[in-house]
């Protein structure tokens, strides 16, 4: 006891203020204990509901199982990627826009009994349907869009029927 009272004195403590100093550091040391110990519950309780019912062979049974249905999810999420683009791609070359003109193709017919008729796809890719109505009969001609333009010289009602479909 007096060499802890000789050590003391030689640094310029007393008795009271090392006992203070190390009430102070135990006070410290509990509270981390304490701090410790609540961290250490919490883990515990979730190791243990993760380890809950199941051994190593289990355990080691459910990852093997899991790593199975991650590679099959991996494997539809793929398949199902391909037929996206597949849907996409038809989605694309449907027809997509339409126009239509009612029209009175003879003088003297009375009503509006002709017409026409444009649909277009995602790419302005389609046909033009012209129906004339007569009296006597019905021509109906056909003419194709590439990229929003007929193929051939266009009446003004067919124009307005593309610049409909073209609007949309």
């Amino acid at each position: 006891m007096a060499k802890i009272r000789e050590w003391l004195a030689a640094i310029g403590l007393t008795e009271d203020v090392a006992l203070l100093v190390l009430l102070i550091a135990v006070g410290v040391l509990f509270i981390l204990v304490i701090i410790m110990l609540i961290r250490m519950g919490k883990i515990y309780k979730r190791y243990d509901f993760f380890m809950r019912g199941k051994d190593a062979e289990t355990l080691e049974d459910v990852i093997v199982e899991d790593h199975a249905k991650m590679y099959s999810l991996q494997d539809q999420e793929m398949e199902s990627r391909d037929r996206i683009k597949l849907l996409q791609f038809g989605v694309n070359r449907a027809y997509q826009k339409t126009g239509i003109v009612k029209y009175n193709a003879f003088e003297g017919m009375g009503g509006q009994t002709s017409f026409v008729l444009v649909m277009l796809d995602a790419g302005n890719n389609g046909l033009l349907l012209n129906a004339m109505h007569s009296r006597t009969s019905c021509n109906i001609y056909i003419k194709e869009i590439k990229n929003g333009e007929p193929d051939s010289i266009v009446s003004n009602e067919e124009k307005k029927a593309i610049e409909k479909a073209l609007a949309q």
